[in-house]
């Protein structure tokens, strides 16, 4: 398979090394593959795309060649022969051996579930070793796809994500300098997925457990006292109806410059990410 040189990003053939279940809808994925010595990411939320075998395909089908044309050619192939792409953002990188991990949320895997399960999310359920995707990801550590980036004069780092956000979340907490002050509100749907979160920085992490009566998010940050910062950093990740929301409180209502909020839309509610690449979000 050959790559574009000039590319910071290249194609991974990769496969599974292990699974563990992390809560009722979250389960972290190990990668492994030589070819991971080329894989450098300096970010947190290090913005990645999977290619997912297809049921009953061994391996997920592309183009060979990754050059400019690629994603055309890619969109081109018979819907029920391509491969399935999902973004996630990578939780870790370790070396001696090479493996990355990434998180993934499971959504209408459970018994009873309202709406049934997407195809990452069924084929993360059943992952087992051995099992092969290709990964899109970086060659060049400081690259494009990573949007955490704070301003130096940083005296407040402010973060809210739901389940789709908090592989990204955890990892950012898990790197922050000592002694960085950080309020965090992270959201999952079951308590059993709530993390413990090892950090070196000043962090204070709130759990939102989305059950019935309880707070959604801008009502919970709202209510939240954040007088002590005037440089604050926001990074606001999730689904995008709840970013835009909250990062409307943050701009409009207190204040924040623009220029000092992060805001990610990585889902959208009622559409799919082929849905979402056809309306161009």
């Amino acid at each position: 398979m050959t790559t574009a040189v000039a590319s910071p990003f290249r194609l991974f053939p990769l496969q599974v090394a292990r699974t563990r279940r992390l809560g009722p809808t979250l389960v972290r994925v190990t990668f492994t593959d030589a070819a991971l010595h080329a894989f450098h990411s300096d970010g947190r939320d290090q913005s990645l795309s999977l290619f997912l075998p297809r049921p009953g395909q061994t391996e997920p089908v592309v183009p060979l060649d990754l050059d400019d044309d690629w994603a055309r050619r890619w969109r081109e192939l018979p819907q029920d022969v391509r491969a399935v792409m999902r973004s996630y953002t990578l939780r870790a990188l370790r070396r001696d051996p090479d493996e990355v991990d990434i998180d993934f949320a499971l959504h209408g895997t459970e018994p009873g579930a309202p709406a049934p399960a997407g195809p990452a999310s069924r084929w993360a359920a059943g992952a087992a070793p051995g099992d092969r995707v290709l990964l899109l990801g970086p060659v060049v550590a400081d690259n494009r796809s990573i949007r955490f980036r704070p301003p130096e004069d940083t005296d407040l780092v402010v973060m809210w994500g739901d389940e789709t956000a908090v592989p990204a979340a955890t990892a950012i907490l898990e790197s922050l300098p000592a002694g960085t002050p950080v309020r965090a509100w992270l959201q999952v749907p079951h308590a059993g997925d709530v993390q413990d979160v090892r950090t070196d920085a000043d962090a204070q992490i709130t759990w939102l457990v989305r059950t019935a009566g309880s707070p959604d998010p801008l009502t919970a940050l709202r209510e939240a006292p954040l007088t002590e910062a005037t440089r604050p950093y926001v990074w606001l990740a999730g689904e995008s109806g709840q970013v835009k929301a909250l990062r409307r409180h943050f701009v409009g209502e207190r204040g924040v410059d623009r220029r000092r909020v992060t805001f990610v839309g990585y889902w959208r509610r009622g559409l799919t990410e082929e849905q979402l690449r056809e309306a161009g979000e």
